[in-house]
């Protein structure tokens, strides 16, 4: 399925932990407003609890998000859920929650069309996480639709060359345990993902040349869309997705006006 959505002609839009930029990131209210708003596929993060529950959250503690501290691997999941994930965002969001992986997949069964980045964290543990997401992803008949995740070269390798499945990565000063080399983590990616202090024409080039999509993180203005456009992204991964979605539906009109005037 993401095989067949990434060789169309119209650049994809991913939210970034949902619709970061306006509700709290990595919740089940994000993600149902990217949903929502158009978003082609969601980005989010794993982590495992004390028992061995895959959550979704992107820090390896629980102070930045929520209104406990620690690290998430010293909670269970019943703790981890008892705290509050969405006051600091903002007092109407009071009272969210962390989800675990089965409750987003949950939320995802009526958006049969939704793509999936899953985006393991670099952890001693992240082979675990891998292995315990992939499970619980192919249960749900969603593998199809994912694309795999990690700054760590070490997980991106671990899950092209143990589970034969599509992964990102980044360019290589950003990652830890990059293998240089003609076998080395370049050819384990799928994608790759470029920041805009980085996204370059010649960057995005060199990955195309590669045969590994480019793809850029996170244009979240007009301008930066433009930007992302103009280098030749094919997907871009969005806090707050509106401006691609609402540019890229643009493009796509005046594309299908141009062939009917052919």
């Amino acid at each position: 399925m993401i095989e067949h959505d990434m060789n169309k002609s119209a650049v994809l839009v991913a939210g970034h932990r949902g619709y970061a930029s306006a509700y709290p990131e990595n919740t089940l209210l994000s993600f149902q407003q990217a949903m929502e708003n158009g978003v082609d596929m969601l980005e989010f993060d794993l982590r495992l609890s004390a028992d061995q529950v895959v959550m979704v959250i992107h820090d390896e503690t629980v102070d930045r998000t929520t209104n406990g501290t620690g690290k998430i691997a010293d909670y269970t999941a019943a703790e981890l859920q008892r705290l509050d994930a969405g006051s600091w965002f903002g007092t109407p969001f009071k009272g969210l929650q962390i989800p675990t992986l089965s409750e987003l997949c949950e939320l995802i069964k009526p958006y049969p069309n939704i793509l999936l980045n899953v985006e393991i964290k670099p952890a001693p543990d992240a082979k675990e996480v891998t292995d315990k997401a992939i499970d619980m992803l192919t249960s749900y008949g969603y593998l199809e639709r994912c694309v795999f995740t990690s700054f760590d070269a070490a997980i991106v390798a671990y899950i092209f060359d143990q589970k034969g499945l599509r992964t990102q990565g980044f360019p290589a000063e950003l990652m830890q345990n990059f293998v240089q080399g003609e076998h080395g983590t370049y050819s384990k990616m799928w994608a790759v993902g470029i920041s805009m202090k980085l996204l370059k024409p010649e960057l995005v080039k060199e990955f195309q040349d590669r045969g590994i999509h480019a793809w850029s993180y996170c244009p979240d203005v007009e301008q930066q869309v433009h930007d992302s456009l103009d280098c030749g992204v094919t997907l871009m991964t969005c806090n707050n997705p509106l401006p691609a979605i609402g540019l890229c539906r643009h493009r796509a009109r005046l594309d299908d006006q141009e062939g009917l005037n052919i």
